[in-house]
């Protein structure tokens, strides 16, 4: 029996360390492969094919190879949190088409191209956290509209898409904490996106605004639509430039003087002081109409009321008049009051 239960653990240590890096600690009934705190610069190789949990944290891992999971097509969480990451190319993980949870926490990613997620069409989520985002895409990929939970927080995010927020129509729970968010034009359309989120049920931290100065600290649903009245034309405009990547207009130039789009929309996001005399000049003449057309018909409600007045004292007098000759001294009866009232 002994004998036997030997045979059995070296049967069974032989296939746990088959096809195992070195490094790395591979568990056969978890279907795990434990790389964390192994000193990697780069996804090992010969994983087991079978894992469906790759832990990859604390390393050094700095960039991902085109195929570097292709040994490992059945990955259903990968964990690459705290590692060196400055960018990941489009493409990089579309052979894990299993592949539910993405960790790619406490890196050095400064921004996500368009596409970076393709071909995930079972990823639910994906946590971009404590970052040094600048700038989101458009689209994280085809076939990501599963994403259930999505991080962003600890970046330096500014503003986000709401295009890229409605391609995730499955979304529950988005947080946004501790990023420099400006509240400006380019954010107007997040805001409204956010509102109707919480309105469905969804769940989110929140938007503390940074800038300009008179909205910090501020939560961006807090901030009165007014603040943004002048934004929609501008919104438009500004995405409209940005998206065909414009070389700066000379400010001389008489069609977009008031638009300005090579300034990578910052100074014409803000609702410019130079639009709004010509608003103010509108609203002033629309008071001063109106004022005079109440006052014109006050006036004839006025001689109506004097020629109405004066036509029922005409008609009154004339009325009056016929009878008088019948009685011009009156009756002695009439008069016995008057002459008994005397002393």
């Amino acid at each position: 029996t002994g004998n036997w239960l030997l045979v059995c653990s070296v049967i069974l240590l032989a296939h746990t360390a088959h096809g195992c890096p070195e490094k790395c600690l591979c568990y056969t009934a978890s279907k795990t492969a434990d790389c964390k705190n192994r000193g990697f610069t780069e996804i090992p190789a010969h994983l087991p094919p079978e894992i469906q949990i790759l832990q990859l944290q604390n390393n050094r891992i700095w960039r991902i190879n085109q195929n570097a999971f292709t040994a490992t097509p059945l990955l259903k969480i990968l964990d690459l949190s705290n590692n060196s990451l400055s960018s990941v190319a489009p493409g990089a993980f579309q052979k894990l088409r299993y592949l539910q949870v993405l960790n790619l926490t406490r890196n050095l990613i400064h921004y996500v191209e368009n596409k970076t997620f393709s071909f995930l069409p079972h990823l639910k989520e994906l946590d971009l956290s404590s970052n040094s985002i600048i700038r989101l895409p458009e689209t994280f990929g085809n076939s990501t509209g599963n994403i259930t939970l999505l991080s962003v927080k600890h970046n330096k995010l500014q503003k986000m898409e709401r295009i890229l927020l409605e391609s995730l129509p499955n979304l529950k729970v988005v947080l946004f904490k501790d990023n420099p968010w400006q509240c400006n034009c380019n954010i107007f359309g997040l805001k409204l996106w956010l509102e109707s989120f919480l309105y469905r049920g969804g769940i989110s931290d929140g938007i503390i605004c940074s800038a300009p100065g008179i909205r910090k600290g501020k939560d961006l649903l807090k901030v009165p639509y007014e603040l943004f009245g002048a934004c929609s034309l501008r919104t438009a405009h500004v995405h409209l430039a940005s998206s065909h990547h414009q070389a700066p207009e000379p400010r001389s130039s008489p069609k977009h003087g008031h638009h300005e789009p090579g300034d990578g929309g910052r100074a014409s996001c803000e609702p410019k002081a130079r639009p709004r005399p010509a608003s103010l000049r509108h609203a002033i003449a629309t008071v001063v109409i109106t004022g005079v057309v109440c006052g014109i018909v006050c006036l004839m409600m006025l001689a109506a009321a004097v020629y109405g007045c004066a036509y029922a004292a005409i008609a009154a007098k004339c009325h009056r008049e016929p009878l008088a000759p019948g009685r011009p001294h009156g009756t002695a009866q009439e008069k016995e009051p008057l002459a008994s009232a005397s002393p």
